[in-house]
């Protein structure tokens, strides 16, 4: 199939969506397809392009062999509400034209564009149908209703105006998928017809991510022993993770050193986060790792912090979660009972309650006291994520309903790993 792949986020970003976008486009690429891919110049977490790249200037790029075009856009320097918006929509104007441009001389397929962002579905649709192919849209975060909840979007008639553009355009798309039951629920308060919904999990490759035995080069980079007890948070640092817990908590935990917290990855807040920990000698900053680096970083924890703002947490189910299950170590997850956070690590984690530091404390405190413990989640975590995460299976499924084309998507599909195995 001809594929085309529309976004903001692509690779070489290491976390969240360019990740999975840029992995899922090689996989389809080993597998025949010819894939093309519109997209921005790398910038996130750290809301910065990367060096070698221009935020102002279109540019041809290539990855495995496939095409991509990179197009301008503009990144604020603040983040709010208003900001996010103009920048999103300086992509979707500037790659409107690239996007019509292929669907018209290289006819794909398939449109398979990405939310983030939602303001590019009218130039998908639109080249969907100059080109006769299908739009898909694949869903990894709900941007407008996280900003509703998170209060960076206040009410009024710009919410309502944003609200009414994303109904409009989202139900007349041929098929969207999306990440989590929660969020696949949702899709029918989105004008989706149940026929077109595609429930695509996110994943992990559990060949390159797996549990490590023996000495681990980041505990020893930063003095660590065989008796300190790791809490890591390795991701992106927002204002959705709430990371402000684990200073509170590493504040009422300093005199425990054999307690250490590290928060790795970059992102929006971690100037903030860094001032604020001033002065702690339990709590260790580092940069966004590369990805070959990956694995030993996430087996350097005793614990894995999956972390969320709570008015956030139904409209997310962090891309980090896969990687944690499949190193084998336990997860202490801030979220409510009932949420999507709360049924994934069932069983191979404890559920903390949101912005409460306290109980952050109580479940590192809990988990580094009893070995056992640890060991049993992490095992069963280990095997959730090799039976319901593994990015084989799961992009094996992906690639049979695309096939399934030009017929609609009916009854809905739900791919998780255990499917075709």
């Amino acid at each position: 199939m001809k594929i085309l792949i529309y976004g903001i986020n692509f690779w070489p970003e290491l976390t969240g969506v360019g990740k999975y976008t840029g992995e899922m486009a090689e996989w389809l690429a080993s597998r025949g397809h010819d894939v093309q891919v519109v997209t921005a110049p790398p910038y996130y977490p750290q809301w910065k392009v990367e060096k070698g790249y221009s935020a102002w200037l279109y540019r041809r790029d290539r990855f495995h062999g496939i095409p991509i075009v990179r197009c301008p856009l503009w990144i604020p320097k603040r983040l709010s509400a208003l900001h996010r918006i103009i920048h999103l929509a300086s992509f979707a104007i500037s790659s409107a034209p690239v996007v019509l441009w292929k669907a018209l001389r290289w006819k794909p397929n398939v449109v398979f564009v990405l939310q983030p962002a939602f303001l590019c579905t009218p130039a998908s649709w639109l080249a969907s149908r100059l080109a006769g192919a299908r739009c898909w849209m694949h869903v990894q975060d709900f941007e407008l209703d996280a900003a509703l909840e998170l209060g960076l979007l206040k009410g009024g008639r710009f919410r309502q105006l944003l609200q009414s553009f994303e109904h409009f355009w989202m139900k007349r798309l041929d098929t969207v998928s999306t990440i989590s039951d929660h969020m696949f629920d949702h899709l029918i308060t989105k004008g989706i017809s149940p026929k077109c919904r595609v429930m695509l999990k996110n994943w992990v490759d559990t060949q390159d991510i797996c549990p490590m035995t023996g000495e681990n080069a980041y505990r020893r980079q930063l003095g660590f022993t065989s008796e300190t007890i790791v809490a890591l948070y390795s991701g992106n640092m927002g204002r959705k993770q709430g990371l402000e817990v684990v200073i509170e908590a590493a504040k009422r935990l300093r005199d425990w050193p054999h307690y250490q917290f590290v928060l790795a990855g970059d992102g929006s807040m971690r100037v903030a986060l860094q001032e604020e920990a001033q002065g702690l000698s339990n709590i260790h900053f580092l940069p966004l790792q590369p990805v070959e680096q990956l694995n030993e970083l996430l087996n350097a924890a005793d614990i894995h912090l999956l972390l969320q703002r709570p008015l956030a947490s139904g409209f997310f189910l962090p891309s980090k979660l896969t990687g944690m299950l499949a190193t084998g170590r336990p997860i202490a997850a801030t979220a409510y009972e009932g949420s999507e956070i709360a049924k994934a690590i069932a069983g191979c984690g404890l559920l903390v309650p949101p912005d409460d530091p306290k109980a952050i404390v109580e479940a590192v405190l809990r988990l580094g006291g009893n070995p056992e413990e640890r060991h049993e989640m992490g095992r069963k975590g280990r095997e959730i994520a090799v039976s319901l995460w593994d990015k084989q299976a799961i992009l094996e499924q992906f690639e049979r309903i695309l096939l399934g084309f030009p017929e609609n998507v009916s009854p809905p599909h739900r791919i998780h790993a255990t499917l075709g195995r």
